[in-house]
Formats: structure tokens, C-alpha cells, sequence
């Protein structure tokens, strides 16, 4: 007999909810709802519309039928606040507003980035949650706040009434000891953020409680926490057969990395600005952030908003015929961060580091995709030198294991079989953690990831023109570093 949960799953432009079906030896998934993320821009700051987001939510566990259980994972870093009755104190942030330019720099004078890294082990980005939360000091909503949830902690809270911060977001907010996994009171402490903010923490596998009744989603359903991060849920959803494997979680970010049993707290590792996030059943996700798909995104977005006829199919056909690695560009370029003009922000980037500039959008996206496919490179080699971790292969998952492209490309870079699939890993994986909760399922995390091989579409790509990759590699690394 089946065992029936819905997966929410929230992405920086749209949300799902997915139902699966799984039992020992099968599991299909199901999208019954998708509706946009669009964010909003009220006097000067960047929001996310998150009560849009909820009804969408809300309209597509009505839409999902019976189901036993209910798990969220989005986004990571930003977060709601709420007041001591329990009210949303306005629209969270989004990460891409410019709040917190300038903060990184505030923060180190009061505890130094090597005592941040040893504490938390997270990669320095100008975003995380413990720089929103700086800049946010001495504003009235952050004095008139009781708690602090992330994203899905917030919709969890909504449906359940309880709140609480699951650990695979919560340690990428900066405020988590990679050792203890507990938040760090001394640092929080230190940087004036009132710790009286900070949820009880639940891992994935909790119940989280029954849904409310006056919600209006079927009497019975309870809330299950995932992996709530949605790469945390995307790597449990990797279907590897052993260890030696790098994950790509790609989409609007590329999540590089390998996934392992402790955090690496090395000073070269702080150097490489490498992450340890928390992962699924303990495991620590050792990644690096690479700015992904974003890229080709906005600059589809400008040439529509130019009045341009484009596909993305019809992009990737007219790219895979231009020369392999001919542009590149560094795409943690914080230039590429901020919405607005990709194409015109690519071609500037190419003039001021000498590379030849792509002109037409063919060639923009071809640009792109090579310049990932070599951020895949660094990403993938760094991790295996700073962890000792060996790699055979490459499980590329998420959105981008469509682009056929890009999955040859990766291969190419990084000079190792790249496996594509699934799509849905994010889903998939929320889904099975919240399967074995109920008893549906009774494997182990590499059990788990059989299940996912026998059910699932694969790809494989063996790697093919890496001359032409190591020969770009070694330019870009020139050029970016005079």
C-alpha cells in the first residue's frame, strides 16, 4: 500500500507543491500546483510577496487530495520576523536587496572572519541571514520582534502554530556552531542580535504537529520537517550508489560540493570559501555557492523586456553550435548579483578582463554556460583537495539537469561522467524523508538514494573536449586575478 505526502517546494521564481506516492520499492511524484514568486519592491527595499506565496501553498494542498503528511524546504537565509502575539512584522527581505552592502566589512571588526569561519564553518556571502540581521539593528520591526523563522519555518508556523527552526536552513543563516549544531550564543551575543529570537531547533524527520483546523486543508494532515533547506533536500534526493560522488544542485544557484560525515574548519577551507551546511541523517553538505542559472535568466527576462522573440530552446540550439569555452567570465563576479541588464553587465565584464565579447544572445548564452561549467571545475576540484574526499562522478540535479548543454559542458570542465536527474531532487528528497517518518519506507540515506535510481529518468555524459575547458580555466584564472 502507497503512503501519500505532499512536498512543498519553494524557489527563488516559482513554488510547487508535488505529491508523491511511495512504497518499498516505488515512488512516483506528481506536480498539482505551481504558481509564481514574484518579488516586490516597496520604497526603495526588495520584498519577497510571501503571503501570495502561503495562498499558493495553501490552494495547492487543497488541490493535492488526501495525503498523511506535509514537508516545506525552500531558499535559505531570509526570514520572517514575528511580534509576541505571533504577527508577521512585514514582507521579509529579499536576499538581492542591497541592505547589507557594507556589512560584511562591519561585522569582521567586531568578531574576525576566521573566528566566524571556525565557529560556523558557513561561506562568507554579503547576504546571509547574520548580515541581514546587522544591518537590521536599530530599526523598529527588529525592536518590536519576538522570533526570528526562516522561510519555511514561517509557513510551517502558519499551518501548525508551532515555531521552530529546522537545522539544514538554520545553519546557513551563520548563527549555527558547526561543531554542536546549536546556535552560538556567544556570537550572537557578540554582534548585538537578541538571542531571543532564535527558534528551539528540529531536524529533519520531526513532527512538527497536525495542521490547524481552520486552515481548510483535509483533517488528519500533519507537518513533517524536511531537509528545509532546499539543497539539503536536493543532495538527499542525489542518487548515488556510494560516497565518491560531487553533487551540482543546480538552478537559479549552483550548489557545488561533496557531501561528507564532519565539517573541514581548515583555514584553507575558510580561504576557499567553502560551506558547511548541515545536511539529512547528520551529514554535512561541504559546498561553495555559485551564481547558476540566475545569469541566463535575467538576461532572457532583459532581451523579452526588449522586445526580443527568444526561447531558451532555441538559445541552447544556436549556442551549441558556437566554439566550446571561446568567453568566459567569473560568475561570482558580484557584478552579476542584482537584477537588471545580464547582457549588457556580461559584455562589460569581457571588456575589462580582455576577453572577447559575445554580442548577440547566442553567444551570451553560450558564454554563460561555459562560465559555469568552469565555476562547476573550481568548485568540484576545490572540494576534493580541501576535504580528501575522492570523486568518480558528478550527480547533477535540480532544473539544469534539462539542459542537455550544460550537463555535456560540466562533464567536459571538470573531466569526470556527469549523471543527470532528477529533475525534482529537491521534491523527491522532502518526500522520502517524510515517507520514512511515517514508516513507508525503512532505508538509510544510501538506501533511500537506490530507491531513487531504480524509479528515476537518469542521464549519463561522459566528458569529451576538456582540452578546450583547461585550456579556458587556466585563462580565466589569469585574468581574474591580476
Amino acid at each position: 500500500m502507497s503512503t501519500a505526502v505532499a512536498a512543498v517546494d519553494l524557489g527563488a521564481s516559482n513554488g510547487r507543491v508535488m505529491v508523491a506516492r511511495v512504497e518499498r520499492d516505488r515512488l512516483d511524484l506528481t506536480e498539482v500546483a505551481r504558481f509564481e514568486n514574484v518579488p516586490v519592491r516597496v520604497a526603495g527595499t526588495l520584498h519577497w510577496d510571501i503571503l501570495r506565496l502561503y495562498d499558493g501553498v495553501l490552494q495547492g494542498l487543497r488541490a493535492a487530495g488526501p495525503v498523511a503528511s506535509v514537508g516545506i524546504d525552500s531558499w535559505a537565509v531570509d526570514y520572517g520576523l514575528l511580534d509576541a502575539d505571533g504577527r508577521l512584522l512585514g514582507n521579509p527581505v529579499h536576499y538581492r536587496d542591497n541592505r547589507t552592502e557594507g556589512i560584511m566589512a562591519k561585522v569582521a571588526a567586531e568578531v574576525t572572519p576566521a573566528q566566524l569561519y571556525s565557529t560556523t564553518g558557513i561561506q562568507f556571502l554579503p547576504f546571509n541571514t547574520i548580515y541581514q540581521l546587522v544591518a537590521a539593528s536599530g530599526s523598529a520591526q527588529l525592536a518590536a520582534a519576538a522570533r526570528l523563522l526562516m522561510i519555511p519555518d514561517l509557513i510551517a508556523y502558519w499551518l501548525t502554530g508551532r515555531a521552530a527552526s529546522e537545522v539544514t536552513n538554520a545553519s546557513t543563516t551563520q548563527l549555527l556552531d558547526a561543531r554542536t549544531g546549536d546556535w552560538s550564543l556567544d556570537l550572537v551575543g557578540r554582534l548585538g542580535i537578541p538571542a531571543t529570537l532564535l527558534p528551539e531547533l528540529c531536524r529533519p524527520g520531526d513532527d512538527l504537529g497536525p495542521v490547524l483546523p481552520d486552515v481548510g486543508v483535509a483533517d488528519g494532515v500533519r507537518v513533517t520537517a524536511v531537509g528545509s533547506h532546499d539543497t539539503a533536500s536536493a543532495v538527499a534526493g542525489v542518487p548515488a550508489r556510494g560516497d565518491r560522488f560531487a553533487y551540482v544542485s543546480c538552478g537559479t544557484w549552483s550548489l557545488v560540493g561533496v557531501e561528507l560525515d564532519q565539517p573541514v574548519l581548515t583555514e584553507d577551507s575558510r580561504l576557499a570559501n567553502f560551506s558547511n551546511e548541515a545536511g539529512v541523517d547528520g551529514t554535512v553538505r561541504y559546498l561553495r555557492n555559485v551564481m547558476g542559472l540566475w545569469m541566463l535568466q535575467e538576461s532572457v527576462r532583459t532581451w523579452r523586456s526588449q522586445g526580443m522573440n527568444v526561447t531558451l530552446t532555441d538559445l541552447l540550439r544556436d549556442a551549441a553550435r558556437l566554439p566550446a569555452f571561446f568567453s568566459v567570465v567569473d560568475p561570482d563576479d558580484p557584478t552579476f548579483l542584482p537584477p537588471g541588464d545580464m547582457p549588457a553587465r556580461i559584455a562589460d565584464v569581457c571588456r575589462r578582463t580582455g576577453e572577447p565579447v559575445p554580442v548577440d544572445p547566442p553567444a551570451i548564452t553560450r558564454c554563460i554556460l561555459d562560465s559555469l561549467a568552469l565555476a562547476h571545475r573550481r568548485a568540484v576540484r576545490d572540494a576534493v583537495r580541501l576535504s580528501g574526499r575522492d570523486v568518480d562522478v558528478i550527480h547533477l540535479v535540480g532544473g539544469g539537469a534539462r539542459n542537455a548543454l550544460l550537463c555535456q559542458l560540466t562533464a567536459d570542465a571538470c573531466e569526470l561522467p556527469v549523471e543527470a536527474g532528477p529533475i525534482e531532487a529537491g521534491a523527491l528528497g522532502n518526500a522520502l524523508v517524510q515517507a520514512r517518518a511515517l514508516g513507508a519506507v525503512d532505508r538509510d540515506l544510501f538506501g533511500m538514494r537506490a530507491l531513487l535510481r531504480a524509479t528515476q529518468e537518469l542521464r549519463r555524459f561522459e566528458p569529451v573536449d576538456t582540452a578546450a575547458a583547461r585550456s579556458a580555466d587556466a585563462r580565466l584564472r589569469v585574468r581574474t586575478t591580476r
